[in-house]
């Protein structure tokens, strides 16, 4: 089963779970288009859905597929959210950001009775900080010496560029520092201590926001993780 028939499966999964007449939040990345796709499908048939979207990327794939977007100052409590994640730890936290909509889809995330993370198997590690750099957002002015502040955690920035060469700019306007970092020790901490440094705006690590994970294998078997649930690492 090639990727693209791993996340539409996947994705066909977890649409199936929405419940007609939701306000759903709608994820940023590759594998949370491939759940706006399967939702608009239901929304063709008939299932009625509304949708809060955490990127303007999202907002476009949520309009082609036929779901009605609506403003989080209108509907402040969303029955449910899905979204992709970059890591998912035995107790689901998570980082995720390689997007770049980590600030929108963090207040997205929040806004829902139920957030649930859709992925492929290949993201679920023992530890996070194991497979990429934790994307951080900053504010654009002083980000060198944001950044200086970020390194004294043990985290090493690196600001992201575009193919141009020029900083990265996120649907906020700010920038992203990804850091690299060793397999993380204490991610509830790290997250506290990112979050107090000035010129942060937020960051990639996601800690007790999703209720479930679920995931897809190479083989295209689909696992449910729910939180607090034992995982084997």
């Amino acid at each position: 089963m090639n990727d693209a028939e791993r996340l539409a499966k996947l994705a066909t999964d977890v649409a199936a779970r929405v419940e007609d007449g939701s306000v759903v939040g709608l994820g940023s990345g590759s594998t949370a288009e491939a759940f706006v796709a399967a939702l608009g499908a239901r929304a063709r048939e008939g299932l009625r859905v509304r949708g809060v979207s955490t990127s303007e990327r999202t907002s476009a794939k949520a309009r082609e597929a036929g779901v009605e977007l609506v403003e989080l100052a209108d509907h402040p409590v969303l029955d449910i959210g899905v979204d992709g994640a970059d890591e998912i730890d035995p107790s689901l936290d998570l980082v995720k950001g390689r997007g770049g909509a980590l600030l929108y889809e963090k207040i997205v995330a929040d806004a829902c009775q139920t957030w649930i993370i859709v992925a492929s198997s290949e993201k679920l590690v023992s530890r996070l900080g194991t497979r990429l750099p934790l994307p951080v957002e900053v504010i654009p002015f002083g980000w060198e010496q944001t950044a200086r502040a970020i390194r004294t955690t043990g985290l090493e920035p690196k600001l992201r560029v575009t193919a141009a060469g020029e900083p990265y700019t996120t649907d906020g306007g700010h920038y992203v520092l990804d850091c690299q970092t060793m397999p993380i020790d204490d991610s509830p901490a790290l997250a506290v201590t990112l979050k107090q440094i000035t010129g942060v705006v937020d960051h990639g690590l996601f800690i007790g926001q999703a209720e479930m994970a679920v995931t897809i294998d190479p083989e295209g078997e689909i696992s449910v993780h729910r939180r607090g649930e034992h995982r084997a690492s």
